[in-house]
């Protein structure tokens, strides 16, 4: 079916199997390639015929904007295309073609009101749970004066949809749906984005009523069990809601109520001004924008600081720190822009300058350098090629230590080995660094097969008032004597620190009573 005007276009297709994609398609290929919505309508997206269909839109309208709804008929699925023909904004574009048609529907049959109202429905109807959704519930609130917002989200449904399936997932979402609807019959459900459902209660509550009103409904609810196909899917969940009286932006605060809640591990959690998750949001949105800026400006680069044999105090080696320049000339620190770099992914990017820049400052040079790597960088294969290739390629590939952080837990110790053994056959050589700490055990050394161990700094730098941590430093240089690995103290910030040390029998020291961090080398001789 085809309906034409001077504004809008709408094409109708029925489909019973992916053969008929290719007869549709030649049909489509001369429509107009901008301001295309399409709307894809089948009982379950999760088939051949749905996802065929979708792929192959997408490949001769790449600029449309592609819908899934659902209807009731199993043997049958619907395509509805509008083309708008007038310049809009791509972000209005739904909005323009409900408008039209809206005229149209005045203008025309009572049959084309119907299907109008139906628009209508679907874009305020979630159509997996056929419960309202987002727009409906932001048209809805605009209704109230005093109003309390709850939103509920499944903590594991992630896990769930990637054991059992999409299928069971939507299956999962559908029930948990009719689940809040019948034990919370009171309050209006509206299902949000993704595994998030919200209800609205008609009245402003303050702080404490709202504490033992989400209290109440989460012991109430806590023990959701879905049964699929005899298998018991346990559904756990947490809340948040606002205490502010201003609405403004409560979509926002509650959603920030929700992932507070989700880090701390709290059952629920309700928003108040006086927390300043605001000022924490701006710092991480500003923090992200410098971040960005130095990695997309090439000012992320290594730092040295010099490593010495305890014995003679000579340099034989330096530590490769990584730091950020912001565009002031700010140094900031791995710990605070590396957490940032991953969140914005641009970790890799990260690191592989750090490797970059660290092979090009020691590739004339006679020192031994060192590299910290994350287990992230060592699962990673864009990481582990590009090392491969950098040693391959380098004069420097026999000086090179990449120090793998003991604090990470490792969980798979297959691609460590095959990283570990990789680079060795090229002359680097690995440290453990941090051990002392973290998930340390002495296992893990002959697993990790390590020419070096760095030990903890916070065990070095107080061996010299804590007996525990100098018996502690004691039996891992023993034990790495008796390995044939060769060990680095960190954190020697004095004279008697680096007089313990050497008593010892630490081959190396490291610290700032040597030498602090730089952006240049110290001569040999210092």
């Amino acid at each position: 079916m085809t309906l034409e005007s001077e504004i809008l276009d709408v094409n109708s297709f029925k489909l019973e199997s992916s053969r008929e994609i290719q007869s549709v398609i030649r049909d489509l290929e001369k429509l107009n390639k901008d301001n295309v919505l399409i709307h894809i309508i089948s009982f379950i997206h999760n088939t051949v015929l749905v996802q065929s269909l979708k792929n192959e839109l997408a490949k001769i309208l790449p600029n449309a904007k592609i819908v899934l709804l659902k209807h009731e008929d199993k043997a049958k699925t619907q395509l509805t295309i509008y083309s708008l023909k007038k310049e809009i904004d791509p972000q209005n574009l739904s909005d323009e073609i409900a408008k039209e048609l809206y005229t149209r529907a005045v203008e025309e049959s009572s049959s084309v009101k119907e299907y109008r109202n139906k628009l209508f429905s679907r874009y305020f109807t979630d159509h997996l749970t056929n419960l309202p959704n987002t727009y409906k519930l932001r048209n809805d609130l605009d209704e109230f004066k005093e109003f309390s917002l709850v939103v509920f989200n499944i903590d594991n449904f992630q896990m769930i949809n990637n054991f059992y399936g999409y299928i069971v997932g939507d299956y999962v979402i559908e029930k948990v749906g009719k689940f809040l609807k019948e034990n919370i019959p009171q309050h209006h459900i509206y299902k949000l984005s993704g595994d998030e459902f919200a209800f609205i209660i008609d009245r402003e509550i303050g702080f404490y009523e709202l504490k033992d009103y989400l209290e109440e409904l989460y012991e109430k609810m806590k023990n959701i069990i879905i049964e699929y196909q005899d298998i018991n899917i346990y559904v756990d969940f947490t809340l948040a809601s606002s205490a502010n009286r201003d609405s403004k932006n409560i979509f926002s605060k509650v959603s920030m109520a929700l992932k507070y809640a989700k880090e701390i591990g709290a059952k629920y959690w309700i928003y108040e001004d006086r927390m300043n998750f605001e000022n924490e949001y701006e710092r991480n949105l500003k923090l992200s924008g410098i971040v960005r800026d130095a990695v997309e400006n090439l000012r992320v680069l290594p730092y040295f600081q010099a490593i010495v044999d305890t014995k003679t105090l000579e340099i034989k080696k330096y530590e490769c720190l990584a730091r950020l320049i912001d565009k002031n000339g700010k140094i900031l620190s791995p710990a605070l822009f590396i957490p940032v770099a991953k969140k914005i992914k641009v970790y890799n990017i990260v690191t592989k300058a750090i490797i970059d820049k660290s092979f090009e400052t020691f590739e004339n040079s006679e020192f031994e350098f060192s590299i910290n790597l994350s287990i992230e960088d060592i699962m990673s294969s864009e990481i582990f090629n590009f090392i491969i290739q950098k040693l391959k390629n380098s004069k420097a590939s026999r000086r090179v230590i990449f120090e793998l952080l003991e604090s990470d837990a490792v969980e798979d110790f297959k691609k460590v080995d095959r990283f570990i053994s990789e680079v060795k056959r090229y002359g680097a050589r690995i440290a453990i660094d941090d051990f002392g700490s973290g998930y340390s055990n002495f296992g893990y050394l002959t697993r990790m097969n390590a020419d070096f161990i760095k030990i903890d700094g916070s065990l070095v730098q107080d061996i010299d008032v804590d007996r525990n941590a100098l018996f502690i430093v004691e039996t891992i240089v023993e034990f790495a004597k008796k390995l044939g690995i060769q060990t680095i103290a960190e954190y020697v910030h004095s004279s008697v620190i680096m007089d313990i040390v050497k008593k010892l029998g630490v081959d190396y020291s490291q610290g700032y009573y040597i030498d602090e961090p730089s952006i240049g080398l110290l001569k040999k001789d210092n």
